[in-house]
């Protein structure tokens, strides 16, 4: 399987894009991550990945989207882009996720991938501005891999994303990158409307028969206005689309992305590791990108380093998610980012200004986080990969006050309310 794969990278992407991948995402990138490790040890922190969503607006309109699409369009202009970037990469980063709205609608967005030819970018898209010219300039810069989101078959695919010929279009833009040579994947959000139709042996061979060389199969989360729980997982389908992927990536020359589990198996959360946060439109830094509340700013006059590592609000935010759970303190401890909220005082990061409605509304969910039914990786690569670059970084040891309670299912100790382990975390 790992011959077949290198096989694929070999001759299915530009030799000059697999250079760029492999030095600044892999070397680069681990590099980046050893500085964040080395900076939580001397008790300082600036995130080693960031998230940023570069506008607000989208051509589509899907169920559950937590983005304000509709609203008037913002987005972070050029200069604030720049800065933003060229500081990070000061601080050691070189790998950037591009969100939206829908990236591509950003006028300058290729203005800004050329001005940063040292740095790689993984724009989360629905592909469909992604004509043969734009996939021509993509193999031009070489520093960018789109990440293309289908989300079910054709009927599924409209119905979900709120237009009509989604899915075609969608897969269209997939092709124009592939016969580009782009380095191209394919990501969806598992519901209960796609999950039988994409976590399959079928559809992951025709994503490896296109050319497509990663995909990934994240879990819908039902936040924002409206939330839309009858999508939401089962814990037991959460635990199959973690076997499914486990079991396929010894068996199938295709790159699987996951953010959740260590090498191990066991949950984790990016935001609670450090190793993420989010940027939204607006410049607001967010916990995360379902997270919408924010006491900072990139707008700061203070160099980013100091924002991010003076933040009390992001580092209680890491900490009280680390005491909790292993999972999504989003979906099982809406309580407690309230009582986060309130005591910093943090305001609404939206363009509807409804998200704290939205949160007392919020019930609790399950997440990743399962204790009990860990699913190690099989892989050997992905074993050392995750054990270098992709683990707790001690931060649940440090903090993870409530684990024996929840192993055993009983109910906390007095001592440790919601209201008492927020303080634990101040």
């Amino acid at each position: 399987m790992y011959f077949r794969m290198a096989k694929r990278l070999l001759l299915e992407t530009d030799k000059r894009l697999l250079w760029k991948l492999g030095w600044n995402m892999g070397v680069k990138g681990l590099r980046s991550v050893q500085r964040h490790k080395r900076r939580l040890k001397r008790g300082e922190f600036f995130p080693p990945y960031l998230y940023i969503s570069i506008i607000n607006s989208c051509n589509l309109r899907c169920q559950g989207c937590w983005v304000d699409v509709a609203a008037k369009q913002e987005k972070i202009d050029v200069a604030a882009m720049n800065r933003m970037i060229n500081e990070a990469k000061a601080m050691g980063n070189s790998f950037f996720g591009l969100l939206g709205g829908e990236p591509f609608m950003h006028g300058e967005l290729f203005e800004i991938l050329e001005t940063h030819p040292d740095a790689y970018f993984q724009v989360f898209t629905n592909g469909q501005f992604i004509d043969d010219a734009a996939a021509k300039r993509l193999r031009r810069l070489g520093n960018v891999t789109p990440l293309i989101s289908i989300e079910g078959s054709e009927i599924i695919s409209d119905q979900r994303r709120g237009r009509p010929d989604v899915y075609s279009k969608s897969m269209e833009g997939v092709q124009n990158c592939l016969n580009n040579k782009v380095m191209t994947g394919v990501c969806t959000s598992l519901c209960q409307s796609n999950i039988d139709d994409l976590l399959t042996d079928a559809w992951v061979d025709r994503l490896i028969e296109m050319g497509v060389l990663y995909t990934w199969f994240h879990i819908y989360r039902p936040v924002g206005p409206d939330p839309n729980e009858q999508l939401a997982l089962t814990p037991a389908q959460q635990r199959r689309a973690r076997q499914f992927v486990v079991d396929t990536r010894v068996t199938k020359p295709i790159i699987f992305i996951d953010a959740y589990y260590d090498a191990d198996g066991q949950a984790l959360c990016p935001m609670a590791t450090g190793f993420t946060h989010h940027i939204s439109p607006w410049g607001d830094i967010e916990p995360c990108p379902i997270i919408q509340f924010s006491k900072d700013s990139i707008h700061d006059e203070r160099p980013l380093r100091e924002v991010f590592n003076d933040s009390a609000f992001l580092r209680d935010f890491r900490e009280a998610a680390a005491t909790h759970t292993r999972g999504c303190i989003a979906l099982e401890r809406p309580d407690v980012m309230r009582e986060l909220i309130d005591k910093h005082g943090a305001h609404d990061s939206t363009a509807r200004k409804t998200a704290l409605e939205e949160l007392d509304g919020m019930q609790t969910r399950p997440s990743q986080y399962n204790p009990g039914s860990e699913i190690p990786e099989k892989s050997w690569a992905y074993r050392i990969a995750k054990k270098i670059a992709f683990h707790e970084y001690g931060v649940y040891s440090k903090h993870f006050q409530a684990e024996a309670w929840r192993d055993t299912r009983s109910e906390p100790p007095q001592e440790s309310s919601p209201s008492d382990l927020v303080q634990i975390s101040s």
